[in-house]
């Protein structure tokens, strides 16, 4: 098992390093389909500094990747992501250490959301406070049915200022700040009321969803995700002017597309379209 100190992908001829350096492991199909688990068990998952900088490691290196279809983010143990690790952060009670660590969560946060392939969150335990947030930038989420999502940082005194920005783009706003006032965990079927989540399935069956989404995009020419993706979220925080003035753009270049011209022609010939091989980004 070839090993890092803050990733591993498998193989068969390195010496594995102590478990408790490896925060992020990594394991790549033939299809394209990247799966990054979260491997902090005994800590909840929760988001240390190596792990910040692995996330942040591993989604760099997957968006200059273009064999690269979609990601899935998992986790080892019990809980999807307790947040922040909060016995380190106790121990460096300085306002210039706590900036850099929040500046550098945010980097990573919005790493999900530059990338140009779908992030699917695989949701098997608790997630709360920014492991909540990383649900929340995930571009979709499937959860196990026992899985609870919170944003309890109030309950110890610390308002989950960040977490409630990605908490508050994905479901209502009263909705949001309910939780972020109370520090009450909801439900995997409240969160897909509300909209945190997509799905919801059984522990034993949560693979299962899992991969009915990931086969869905991965069906789906490359070129056409990636420019949604970035229009989708550019377009949220427009006008609606703005906003269709710059999809009618989008849409036109995408239309220039040798997947998009082929997608339309086999309509035309009611026939299965034959997509290119390429994979190149917008």
């Amino acid at each position: 098992m070839k090993s890092l100190s803050v990733s591993i992908e498998p193989a068969s001829n390195a010496k594995p390093l102590e478990r408790e350096e490896v925060v992020v492991l990594r394991r790549k199909d033939a299809r394209g389909a990247i799966t990054l688990t979260l491997n902090r068990p005994h800590a909840f998952n929760a988001l240390s500094e190596a792990m910040l900088v692995a996330l942040q490691h591993e989604l760099e290196a997957i968006g200059e990747d273009e064999s690269v279809r979609v990601v899935v983010l998992a986790s080892e143990g019990k809980a999807f992501c307790a947040g922040h690790d909060l016995k380190e952060m106790r121990a460096k009670p300085s306002l210039e250490y706590y900036e850099r660590l929040f500046s550098q969560c945010f980097e990573m946060m919005l790493g999900i959301q530059q990338l140009p392939v779908p992030v699917i969150a695989r949701v098997q335990g608790v997630a709360t406070a920014a492991g909540c947030q990383l649900v929340a930038m995930c571009d979709l989420a499937v959860a196990a049915s026992s899985a609870k999502f919170g944003v309890s940082g109030v309950n110890l005194g610390l308002f989950c200022s960040a977490p409630g920005v990605a908490l508050s783009r994905n479901i209502l706003r009263k909705a949001a700040f309910e939780m972020l006032v109370t520090g009450e965990f909801i439900s995997a079927e409240e969160a897909k009321v509300r909209g945190l989540i997509n799905r919801v399935a059984e522990p034993e069956q949560l693979d299962a969803e899992v991969e009915k989404l990931v086969a869905a995009i991965i069906a789906k020419p490359r070129i056409a995700v990636a420019l949604g993706k970035e229009f989708f979220y550019r377009q949220i925080e427009l006008g609606i002017a703005s906003a269709y003035e710059a999809a009618a753009q989008t849409m036109a270049c995408n239309m220039m597309d040798e997947a998009a011209l082929e997608g339309v022609q086999a309509f035309i010939d009611k026939r299965p379209a034959n997509w290119p091989k390429h994979t190149k980004s917008p």
